[in-house]
């Protein structure tokens, strides 16, 4: 059974890459985009193309990469891949670009690094120009299409999640799980140090729950940390005197709700299946929302570097195009690592691998179809004011924690 630890969050590195986008690398002049016009259909020989992973996105995706391969081997003849952190992506790119010699082809990425490539100029815009080749983009989910938004033509999204906040608990000491932001604040009072959360710039869930308190409490501009988080800026100073530490990843909390050294910790669909999945957290863990809830999405992009050849962008952009079929799309239900997956509409749990429908079957939550359902979608924070807030946590909240 394939299955994971996700090992690259999506924003965990932004602050990182901001400061690696601010210094930059020193060099030569900027990697030459082709022009759409001349890349070709199909490449004039097999390529092989060197894929670069800074999300965790091949645990997703590479079935549908190496299927493509054995059906076109005309168009690619291998494929080699690497992955890294993350913060790493805008250096190792920039530094080929300057030496005139790319070797990466494929970035499959998060926010964070489409953000500090798109700073740096480091990408082929796709967008409009690649379009007609990309037909699949027209079937995006709504809230996929919102995160295409945010790419702002660098990249295109390849898979999606409505991720969270979520609030996952043991239920053996939980019986009454807190339902509402008040009653989760009276349960740490009541149980110092039982509920937890990782630091947000080091966790997708951590991340997820500040950006999603803002709609919980009725802040006055969700999107804005600075001027229109009053309230939650207030809430997460009261839930701190509750709280003893905050881990520097979301794995420790995991191993700290089965444990016993949380009662109650926040999560994400795909936290709260996957590590079920790999008898991490027992499976009869639960999970529940507050009232007010919003989803906060996420998603992963696919990016080609500039200075990439003509033929290669062809065999990426073919490639991309079968990654957006509904057949392939299917494959992202994975082990619900990134739960449900699929970025484009009418791609069902029935049509994934046997695998994926056991995993879902044994460990995914029947609530799940209603709260994605019938709960609004929220994208995340721009860059920017994501950097805003994750410094005012460190320096307000997690600077403080006992």
């Amino acid at each position: 059974m394939r299955m994971q630890w996700r090992t690259a969050l999506t924003a965990g590195g932004v602050c990182a890459l901001l400061l690696m986008t601010a210094c930059g690398a020193p060099g030569g002049p900027p990697a030459a985009e082709v022009p759409a016009g001349e890349v070709p259909a199909r490449p004039s020989a097999p390529v092989t193309l060197n894929v670069l992973d800074v999300a965790g996105n091949l645990q997703l995706t590479q079935g549908m990469i190496d299927e493509f391969v054995a059906q076109n081997p005309d168009v690619v003849s291998r494929v080699t891949y690497e992955k890294a952190a993350a913060p790493e992506m805008a250096g190792k790119i920039k530094a080929q670009q300057d030496a005139g010699r790319i070797n990466i082809d494929l970035v499959l990425t998060g926010t964070d690094g489409l953000s500090a490539g798109a700073e740096q100029g480091l990408f082929t815009p796709l967008l409009p120009q690649f379009g007609d080749r990309l037909t699949g983009m027209k079937d995006y989910l709504e809230p996929a299409a919102a995160m295409q938004e945010l790419a702002a033509d660098q990249g295109v999204v390849i898979t999606y999640y409505p991720s969270g906040p979520l609030l996952e608990y043991a239920p053996d000491r939980v019986p009454d799980p807190p339902n509402t932001a008040d009653e989760l604040l009276a349960y740490a009072a009541a149980h110092p140090g039982k509920v937890g959360y990782a630091r947000p710039s080091n966790s997708g869930p951590g991340r997820t729950f500040l950006m999603g308190l803002p709609y919980i409490l009725g802040d006055s501009d969700p999107k804005d940390p600075v001027n229109g988080w009053a309230k939650t800026w207030a809430y997460l100073a009261e839930l701190n005197k509750h709280i003893e530490s905050y881990p520097s990843g979301t794995a420790d909390t995991m191993k700290n709700l089965a444990n016993g050294t949380y009662d109650i910790i926040v999560s994400t669909t795909g936290w709260d299946i996957n590590p079920r999945a790999l008898g991490t957290v027992p499976a009869d863990y639960k999970v529940t929302t507050l009232d007010g809830f919003t989803w906060v999405t996420d998603a992963h992009y696919a990016a080609i570097p500039k200075g990439v050849s003509a033929d290669k962008q062809s065999a990426v952009l073919a490639l991309l195009a079968f990654m957006l079929t509904p057949q392939q799309q299917a494959k992202a239900y994975d082990t619900g690592y990134f739960y449900p997956g699929p970025a484009i509409k009418g791609v069902t749990l029935d049509m994934a691998p046997q695998q994926s429908r056991d995993v879902i079957a044994q460990f995914g939550r029947p609530e799940y179809e209603a709260l994605i359902r019938d709960h609004p979608t929220a994208t995340p924070l721009a860059t920017k004011d994501m950097v805003a807030a994750f410094d005012r946590w460190d320096r307000e909240i997690g600077g403080g924690s006992r």
